[in-house]
């Protein structure tokens, strides 16, 4: 149709010429938010305006206010970037423009996202039968998967919390080690199971929950329903909980084991880091994101549950103006959202792409590159190096909190890469993360350069 052949064309071309460019482009934003503002804050008129003007415009408007996380010098949080095929699935997917609720409002959808849900399945080590859900991230999927625990410690209790709610439940006990994400704290907020419920356990010197303060914790209130947090690759180190020897402890009292995997559980699709997660099948739920470590666009995150009629239980709704097939999955019957994008066409197309041998390539690439950037940077004058990445996770610290600061953000100005700050263990530190499958040796050259030209340049300004 000639209405949408012209705004498609420019979209393609601007966007093509941002990618060629990102090699070039300083990652961090230049422009402040008065400027972009100023730009993009434009009269409300009445009439409309041409397609192609719209997006030429918006494309012009947004530049210096874009993070180039999408290319290879991007070492802040634990953002992927984006493989052609996912990227160019997700086009096709705005295009299609299909309610991914169900199989009847998009048939390939549905049937692209049940192969997905299976292909993952493989991928991670996780069981066959697992029920799974694709959401919009980790967030959510914290929530599909605590929804399903929380049906499922208070069925066996004889309490229906989908129909009765939590006025009157026994209360559910919450334990976790101190290196819990923020998400897992909202979705206990979010499905009023109450922060106050929750008992942070302490770590060893690797991040790891100890077996004796996790047996003790269960030991305390042996009757209650519990759901127990585990690790894998917390957000500051990468630490793993030890699966093989807590799971079976907290299975013994009857606690549900759910995982925290956002970006560590892709350890399992690599041979030189698979032993990181053994015996983490045994769980009974798993968080990842794909908009992580398998680099498709955001937002993709996939909650996987060892037990799908809890799962479905929390979840699912029949209206009467549906109509429902029984020879295919609805989506609807499995996450929280009813009305959602089709994100199964973007992870297929990934997992496509790379293969069982790419993935576990990349993963193993981004960890290499990770030591390489932390040891580097941590042996220049001034630096220090907090923690030696396990995988993709790393600390360096350039001396006092307000020194290293300091540092993190001349670094960043200078454009030539980003990285983050973090508290740990009562330290400001350089939070190195690498999750990008275009990052290159070449990169990690640039990023050190200008790490070490920053700490030159304050040993100068010092001296003088």
């Amino acid at each position: 149709m000639v209405q949408f052949r012209e705004p498609l064309e420019i979209a393609s071309s601007l966007a093509v010429f941002y990618l060629d460019q990102l090699d070039r482009l300083p990652v961090a934003p230049t422009a402040s938010a008065d400027e972009l503002r100023s730009r993009l804050a434009k009269p409300l008129n009445d009439h409309g305006t041409p397609a192609t003007q719209v997006i030429a415009e918006l494309a012009a408007d947004v530049e210096g206010g874009i993070m180039a996380s999408a290319g290879g010098r991007f070492f802040g949080w634990v953002i992927g970037g984006v493989l052609p095929a996912a990227l160019a699935a997700d086009w096709l997917t705005s295009t299609w423009d299909q309610n991914a609720a169900s199989y009847t409002a998009g048939p390939a959808a549905a049937i692209v996202e049940e192969v997905a849900g299976a292909w993952l399945k493989k991928i991670l080590g996780l069981p066959v039968g697992a029920g799974f859900a694709l959401v919009t991230g980790s967030q959510m999927a914290h929530s599909t998967c605590l929804a399903a625990a929380r049906h499922a410690v208070l069925h066996k209790r004889g309490w229906d919390v989908e129909q009765r709610g939590l006025f009157g439940a026994p209360p559910i006990r919450l334990l976790s080690s101190s290196e819990r994400h923020g998400t897992f704290e909202r979705a206990v907020r979010f499905l009023g199971l109450g922060l106050q419920q929750v008992k942070y356990l302490p770590t060893d010197d690797q991040g790891r929950l100890r077996e004796d303060d996790l047996e003790q914790a269960l030991r305390e209130d042996p009757e209650s329903p519990a759901i127990v947090l585990l690790q894998a690759g917390d957000v500051n180190i990468g630490a793993y909980d030890a699966f093989e020897t807590l799971i079976p402890i907290a299975k013994r009292y009857g606690a549900w084991v759910h995982v925290d995997g956002a970006f560590g559980l892709w350890a399992a699709a690599s041979r030189q880091f698979r032993h990181l997660v053994k015996g983490v099948e045994a769980a009974d739920s798993w968080v990842t994101d794909g908009h992580k470590w398998l680099n498709v666009p955001y937002d993709c995150g996939y909650a996987f549950v060892a037990h799908p009629d809890a799962q479905r239980a929390s979840m699912s709704h029949r209206a009467p103006y549906v109509t429902y097939t029984g020879d295919a999955r609805d989506q609807k019957d499995w996450t929280p959202e009813w009305s959602r994008r089709a994100r199964g066409f973007s992870t297929y197309a990934a997992i496509r792409q790379l293969g069982r041998d790419g993935i576990a390539e990349l993963v193993e690439t981004c960890c290499r590159h990770a030591h390489s950037l932390v040891m580097r940077i941590g042996s220049l004058p001034g630096a220090e190096i907090l923690w030696e990445p396990v995988i993709n996770q790393g600390l360096v610290s350039f001396g006092d909190d307000r020194r290293t600061d300091e540092l993190i953000a001349a670094i960043v100005a200078t454009g030539q890469a980003f990285f983050g700050g973090t508290t740990w263990r009562g330290r400001r530190a350089m939070r190195v993360s690498v999750c990008n499958w275009q990052t290159s040796d070449k990169d990690v050259d640039r990023a050190v350069a200008a790490v070490e030209c920053v700490l030159a340049a304050r040993r100068v300004s010092k001296v003088d």
